[in-house]
């Protein structure tokens, strides 16, 4: 496996060495965010305050992750989260809907954070679509959904910047 740079070796990082443990497999992603390791360190709470548990439903999450990875391309991302979203109940079918913007089969709820996650993506401003969203959703979850569209645009951008690929 390639990437633009090398991926630290968990034997010689006792934090990446121990979230590897957990998971029981390599993990491509952590394994090159661990040239920074106080970066890493920081960055896993971050992230799990951001994709856990919130005031929005985890199959609208993984919507929101999967249209993201989806328009930026990328690779590493978009496995993930097809399996997690597979988890949430996200068909193939629907996953295939999201990549190819056919989102008609959607709920008016989904349509509209599927279309936020997409433009925010694209312009980083959300102005088209933000008022949609809050006809569906409180400020709390406005604010949530935000932060894992940015999240996902962070996670999308690092992982393709540096040629991170899926595990095998």
């Amino acid at each position: 496996m390639v990437t633009a740079i090398k991926m630290a070796d968990p034997s010689g990082d006792e934090f990446l060495a121990s979230l590897e443990a957990r998971s029981g497999r390599p993990n491509h992603f952590f394994r090159t965010m661990a040239n920074r390791p106080e970066v890493l360190k920081t960055f896993v709470p971050f992230y799990g305050a951001i994709t856990g548990r919130g005031s929005v439903d985890r199959r609208l999450k993984e919507l929101v992750y999967l249209a993201c990875s989806y328009a930026n391309q990328c690779v590493y991302c978009t496995a993930a989260h097809v399996a997690s979203g597979k988890k949430a109940g996200i068909t193939t079918e629907e996953m295939q809907a999201i990549q190819s913007e056919q989102d008609q089969g959607f709920s008016a709820t989904e349509r509209a954070v599927i279309r936020f996650a997409r433009e925010l993506t694209r312009t980083a401003t959300a102005n088209e679509t933000r008022a949609e969203l809050a006809q569906h959703f409180n400020d709390e979850q406005i604010a949530e959904l935000t932060l894992l569209a940015a999240m996902a645009n962070f996670t999308n951008r690092f992982n393709n910047a540096l040629s991170v690929q899926p595990e095998e």
